[in-house]
């Protein structure tokens, strides 16, 4: 498995040149195309500036050092444009989130149908869900399923909000069951109205857990 020229030009074209070193939404400093000393050599300092020759030579540095990343990760055989697109998800990403995400969990059980929505996850950096990322999942997402490079400009990946758990009408009802239940026992202090009450906040406790591992499983 390697990146294909296609593959590297995705990566090229979404992080695009920049010569002189910037901070990026995460408030990382960066420079050339996305380099980061997180990458590894050279370390980005404020005012640093390099070449467009010299952005490429880190980029070919810093895609080599992705791709045995992702290599290492990947346990089911791929072909070049699978790798390719999981490689610019990890460059942008990082490995380490690469590694714990619910997209390399698809691809390793096989379910290669459910990668592109994983990938529409993954659109958020600071908080804020920013449209370059959503053009990124939906390029990298068109590339993973084979589809022209024109799928990506047309058919964007289901990106699905998800719920806070302030918004959680499940979370709702089970808080609202678990008021109800203190105000019985508050009016009639009983054994029972007290074992009601008890059971009705272990219930909501649960179901805010379920909601919150939901919400680390889906890699968001």
């Amino acid at each position: 498995m390697k990146v294909s020229a296609e593959g590297l030009a995705l990566i090229r074209e979404q992080e695009g040149f920049r010569g002189l070193a910037y901070r990026d939404a995460a408030g990382v400093w960066t420079i050339g195309y996305g380099h980061t000393a997180m990458a590894g050599p050279p370390e980005v300092r404020p005012g640093m500036k390099i070449t467009r020759a010299e952005a490429e030579e880190i980029l070919t540095r810093d895609v080599a050092e992705f791709s045995a990343g992702v290599a290492r990760a990947v346990a089911v055989p791929l072909s070049d444009t699978q790798f390719s697109a999981l490689v610019s998800f990890a460059y942008n990403v990082g490995l380490g989130n690469f590694r714990r995400s619910s997209v390399l969990k698809a691809v390793n059980a096989g379910d290669f149908a459910a990668v592109p929505r994983r990938l529409g996850l993954w659109v958020k950096a600071g908080g804020r869900t920013l449209p370059g990322l959503i053009r990124r999942r939906a390029a990298e997402a068109a590339m993973f399923a084979g589809a022209p490079k024109e799928a990506a400009q047309t058919a964007p990946p289901d990106v699905p909000e998800g719920k806070s758990l302030a918004r959680s009408r499940t979370v709702l009802a089970a808080l609202l069951a678990a008021l109800a239940a203190m105000g019985q026992a508050l009016l009639s202090p009983t054994a029972l109205m007290i074992g009601l009450l008890a059971a009705a906040l272990t219930g909501a406790g649960v179901v805010i857990y379920e909601r919150r591992r939901k919400a680390r499983e889906e890699g968001v």
